[in-house]
């Protein structure tokens, strides 16, 4: 029993010492994470951005494919026309 007693004041400083490095550590791993977190945030905002144009190509298409009019052609020609416009613009 009198062998613990005199290591435990060996031990406390040593403890002491010790958790400097595992705070270090601990601020380190928190700093990964918010990065890691951020780049997650940003990276989800670009796929629903993206998500979100896929779907209104695809509204147009199904609308396109369900109308039975006769101006189809015309309609397809008038969505190409923006887009059309808008790159010359940007030359």
């Amino acid at each position: 029993m009198n062998d613990i007693a005199s290591w435990i004041w060996v031990l406390i400083p040593l403890a002491a010492i010790g958790i400097a490095p595992f705070k270090m550590w601990l601020r380190l791993k928190e700093r990964q994470i918010e990065a890691q977190t951020s780049l997650t945030a940003e990276k989800t905002a670009q796929y629903a951005a993206h998500t979100e144009r896929l779907e209104q190509r695809v509204r147009v298409l199904e609308q396109l494919a369900t109308d039975r009019g006769v101006d189809t052609a015309a309609q397809i020609e008038a969505l190409r026309a923006p887009r059309l416009t808008g790159q010359e613009s940007a030359r």
